[in-house]
């Protein structure tokens, strides 16, 4: 429900969510993990779990008949008004704030911690208007394909991943003796759990709280570019736009609100792997390093627990990067200060990161990929596991050149890096456990 209000900081709203009915599928068998994280594999699997999964809708297959009348994205627009329609998908008849929990245990630890926000509508701002902050670049293919699907749906399936700060008021606001409405266990062995809250009473309190906060984009920096793209479009061309500036249901966009002050907010890393080079040395890499790092020679035959133990190490003295190839391993570490000094445009602070380091010393400058090459991953690929980084440059299956492994940005670095108005380097962060797509949905009309 939309409620006219004075904009303070974040604009927070309830609402109406489109829901998946349990009386006609089982939701395991139909929510998703957000789109940019399904590879191809899980994208069959979600095909075979459900004719109503929804990755029909946010990543359906192409086909080579595919043309300007019949595509993913119009196809994605039936299968839509398809499951309103029989009910599939129903509106709750009250609106809401959606308590959304999440249980899991961290890679790397046999502790189970629970991480805890909440479901909502937030108004879509400028950056500039000093109140959703980014940390990371964007890319234009990405938000181009997202934009054709909103376009197509006129609704928000997954939830932008926003980060508020305090000291767990909203929280307590929220809690409830009840049990949850959903419960779901993902491919990941994460347990989400969500609670609409209802009462009016407690909304308002969250809505007063949150209209003090500002917001970084944790997750979802190209779907909330494209819901900004989206919402001017709309504008330009809605004729009653003027009579209510700001209200609109496009005005806002799906999100769940997440305190950054959790100890359950866990970042991972994402290394690098870099392939297909038209020549490449071990030796060459390793002298070229030598300028803008000290560097030592690492046990080759290191396992991934191996790489990660050698790298929090290390990394509690600063930026710390392990070099892997076929036949060696480096460790990189004490970097020269004047290296990321000299490139235009960079604080201290961006200075300072790993990611940083890794992009402009060792990509650009010692591998000599180009910023473009680079943001077209024409050489490049992210990978989340430090064991499948390691395979691709081993063995007798190995196709990579040289993979560069890195310790997780901190939370305090992004939020540092975020208010400052400055961003760091595309795949720079990867916030864990992922937010499921398709437990609500929101729908502009």
């Amino acid at each position: 429900m939309l409620l006219q209000s004075k904009v303070l900081m974040a604009d927070i709203q309830s609402f109406n969510a489109l829901r998946y009915d349990p009386r006609q599928v089982s939701l395991a068998d139909v929510v998703t993990q957000p789109y940019d994280k399904i590879t191809s594999t899980l994208q069959d699997h979600y095909y075979a779990a459900s004719p109503h999964n929804l990755v029909r809708i946010i990543l359906g297959r192409r086909e080579k008949t595919d043309n300007g009348e019949n595509n993913v994205y119009s196809r994605a627009a039936a299968y839509f008004g398809d499951w309103r329609k029989k009910g599939i998908l129903r509106q709750d008849p009250l609106p809401s704030l959606y308590v959304y929990s999440q249980r899991f245990t961290p890679p790397g630890s046999t502790t189970e911690v629970e991480r805890r926000g909440f479901i909502a509508l937030g108004r879509i701002e400028e950056y500039s208007a000093g109140i959703v902050y980014r940390h990371e670049q964007t890319l234009a293919k990405p938000k181009a394909d997202r934009l054709d699907l909103l376009r197509s749906t006129r609704a928000h399936f997954g939830q932008l991943f926003m980060l508020y700060e305090d000291s767990g008021q909203i929280e307590s606001l929220l809690a409830t003796p009840n049990d949850p409405d959903v419960a779901v266990t993902d491919e990941h062995r994460v347990l989400h759990r969500v609670w609409p809250i209802t009462d009016k009473r407690v909304i308002h309190s969250v809505q007063s709280a949150m209209s003090e906060k500002k917001l970084i984009i944790a997750d979802g920096h190209h779907r909330y570019e494209t819901a900004l793209t989206y919402r001017n479009e709309r504008c330009a061309v809605d004729s009653s736009a003027a009579a209510r500036p700001g209200m609109a249901p496009y005005d806002f966009v799906m999100m769940t609100f997440v305190n950054m002050n959790s100890s359950a907010l866990h970042i991972l890393p994402t290394h690098r792997v870099v392939h297909s080079l038209p020549s490449f040395s071990e030796e060459s890499f390793r002298n070229g390093t030598r300028a803008f790092f000290d560097l030592g020679d690492v046990d080759p035959a290191l396992d991934a627990a191996r790489a990660t133990a050698i790298l929090r190490e290390s990394g509690r003295a600063g930026t710390s990067i392990l070099a892997v190839t076929a036949n060696r391993a480096f460790l990189l570490h004490h970097p020269n200060p004047n290296s990321t000094a000299q490139v235009p445009g960079l604080s201290i602070r961006q200075q300072g990161l790993d990611v940083v380091q890794l992009h402009k010393c060792l990509l650009e400058k010692v591998l000599n990929l180009s910023e473009e090459s680079i943001h077209n991953q024409q050489n490049l690929s992210y990978v989340r596991d430090a064991a499948e980084a390691l395979s691709q440059v081993r063995g007798a299956n190995a196709r990579a050149n040289i993979a560069l492994l890195m310790n997780p940005c901190r939370m305090s670095q992004v939020r540092d890096i975020a208010f400052a108005g400055e961003v760091m380097p595309q795949k720079s962060t990867d916030f864990y456990p992922k937010l499921l797509s398709g437990l609500t949905i929101y729908a502009l009309d």
